[in-house]
């Protein structure tokens, strides 16, 4: 089985201050990646950084992760399947986050689980298998 680590993941590892390896734990043997999204996602965290210090932390984690992660890009499959579910769940009234629906999108199209620690949003997404830690 592989998985699409969401954001949530990589913020927890962060803050309770382990390695971005430590993700392997979550998912031992299996492979993982992170959607396009999530990159930035994360990328956005560094800048946002309070301090000089927590920045140079933060900017080592995210460079790590993306060392370690292939990064799976918003691509046209992605972007029919992105298409279709923005269009299915605005019909059946459902919300979701913009980023929640292109990392969901990026599940479905490449054939992942999504892993999280925000399953609220996720589950709300049909045919897409999420794992919630």
């Amino acid at each position: 089985m592989a998985y699409l680590i969401d954001t949530s993941i990589w913020i927890r590892l962060e803050r309770d201050r382990k390695r971005p390896r430590d993700v392997r734990e979550l998912i031992p043997g299996e492979s993982f990646a992170l959607a396009a999204i999530t990159a930035s996602e994360i990328l956005v965290g560094v800048h946002k950084a309070k301090s000089p210090d927590q920045r140079i932390r933060r900017q080592r984690f995210v460079e790590t992760i993306l060392q370690i992660a292939p990064v799976e890009e918003f691509d046209l499959p992605v972007a029919r399947v992105h298409a279709e579910l923005a269009a299915e769940l605005d019909e059946n009234g459902i919300a979701i986050g913009s980023h929640d629906l292109l990392i969901a999108a990026t599940a479905r199209a490449k054939g992942y689980v999504v892993l999280t620690h925000n399953p609220r949003e996720f589950k709300r997404v049909p045919g897409l298998e999420v794992r919630a830690v």
